[in-house]
């Protein structure tokens, strides 16, 4: 699908959708339970892939109060929860291949948790997904004794992974994914024996690890980042591993598990409001409750370019308002997600932006670095690409209407729908269907909104 965005002023109110990186987490740790319901969940094409494991696995999931409903029956679409029946720790080995689609968290995630089953699993994904890097997550779980394979021997999927896990010491590299860490963590509390995790480089995208500490809490798991000296840790920033006994039960208080707003997709509706708000006119977002999420960190970077922004937090509403935006150095080591959208911000900046420490945000659904930087100068942007920093020279910049590929990757889809809103004329973004990976109604959202914005059915 292709979307026609033309320059429009935006003005009232819109609801961030629910958080990804939450839901994944909470239908898999509903899933290692006995049974929980999961309530505001993002529904989405990643999180179906998630909730589809857990089926696999011998779970269930159903929107609640559907009874005898199926994840494939159903699609869940507009449910305000999902009923999750678990597995009770121990994962069935799957009837069938573990088709994770293009969620690259769903594959992490799940290849621990085919671990746990006696028995051998066999998981794999569309094109994108078969590209991305697995390998120390392989290593990893080979390490603690099982069987964990790259079918074409290249750490890329299909994998074949035979358990059953015990637990024990493993070392890995936190420079690559954190969702490696994750995977570990939560697998290793229902182990026999618990995971201990050394990190052999700096962890980043801690917050994301952070993020599944603080579910893993709220679900009644222990799991502690520790120090050099093994002295627990309040976060995981600075962590040089993780200590997880094994034996532990999955079962969140009263059953149940809330997922908050998600920041990542905040990110796009704050940078809409800062380039486009009508004057005098502040763009409100709700949803926007404080939480682990590291990516909450847009509203600073967004300040510190110039937008007006108000965070009630108590409240979870934010209001932006229009500026003349500056350019900004913003370090996205731990902020992976935000490299779209700041790209795009800085496009329409005064000056130089410039994006440190994102080498790692090239192994995501495409190589974000490249994407934006190549579809930006299409715009008319003005960038300059290094292996670890982008820089936008916004002064250089002088943003035109044009035809630009959303490259199969919601945030570069969305990310680039923000920037034509400061674009002269009319822009055309393909692949405009891939939102629904983590934001099914961006689009929708956004002519709320006031966008102008044209949809078809055109082919990329």
């Amino acid at each position: 699908m292709d979307a026609h965005v033309t320059r429009s002023d935006l003005r009232g109110t819109a609801r961030a959708p629910p958080s990804k990186s939450y839901t994944h987490r909470a239908l898999l740790a509903a899933g290692y339970s006995d049974g929980a319901t999961v309530e505001s969940p993002l529904i989405s094409a990643d999180t179906r892939a998630t909730a589809r494991a857990v089926t696999a696995f011998g779970g269930s999931v159903a929107p609640a109060g559907a009874d005898g409903e199926t994840a494939a029956e159903s699609e869940f679409a507009g449910a305000d929860a999902l009923a999750v029946e678990g597995f009770d720790g121990r994962p069935g080995v799957p009837d069938d291949v573990i088709d994770c689609a293009n969620s690259g968290t769903t594959m992490r995630l799940v290849t621990a948790a085919a671990a746990l089953a006696d028995g051998t699993t066999v998981l794999t994904g569309d094109d994108s997904l078969r590209s991305r890097p697995q390998g120390p997550l392989l290593d990893a779980l080979a390490d603690l004794g099982v069987r964990a394979e790259s079918t074409r021997a290249n750490g890329q999927a299909p994998l074949v992974v035979a358990g059953p896990l015990a637990g024990g010491e493993v070392a890995i590299p936190g420079d690559v994914s954190s969702q490696y860490v994750t995977a570990l963590l939560m697998a290793g509390a229902v182990t026999d024996e618990g995971v201990e995790v050394d990190l052999t480089t700096d962890l980043k995208s801690a917050p994301y690890v952070d993020i599944t500490l603080e579910l893993l809490a709220d679900f009644g798991v222990e799991a502690t980042p520790v120090d050099e000296s093994g002295d627990p840790l309040d976060g995981a920033a600075g962590a040089a591993g993780f200590s997880v006994p094994g034996g532990q039960t999955y079962a969140p208080s009263e059953g149940t598990y809330a997922v908050p707003g998600d920041f990542s997709s905040i990110s796009y509706l704050l940078g809409a409001g800062a380039v486009a708000a009508a004057p005098g006119e502040p763009l409100r977002i709700e949803g926007a409750r404080p939480s682990a999420q590291g990516d909450a960190a847009i509203v600073g970077v967004v300040e510190r370019m110039g937008a007006p922004v108000d965070w009630d937090r108590e409240a979870g509403e934010i209001a932006v308002e229009r500026a003349d935006l500056s350019g900004v150095t913003v370090d996205v080591g731990d902020t992976p997600d935000l490299l779209p959208t700041i790209a795009a911000l800085g496009a329409v900046a005064d000056g130089e932006t410039r994006i440190e420490n994102c080498e790692h945000v090239r192994y995501k659904e495409t190589d974000r670095v490249s994407a934006m930087a190549e579809e930006l100068e299409k715009l008319g942007a003005e960038a300059t690409e290094e292996p670890d920093v982008l820089t936008i020279h916004g002064e250089e910049s002088d943003l035109r209407g044009a035809t630009v590929d959303g490259r199969h990757d919601h945030r570069i889809v969305m990310a680039l729908a923000v920037a034509a809103l400061a674009a002269e004329g009319t822009t055309t973004v393909r692949g405009a269907e891939h939102v629904d990976v983590s934001f099914p109604d961006f689009f929708e959202a956004m002519a709320d909104l006031g966008m102008a914005v044209e949809r078809d059915d055109t082919e990329a």
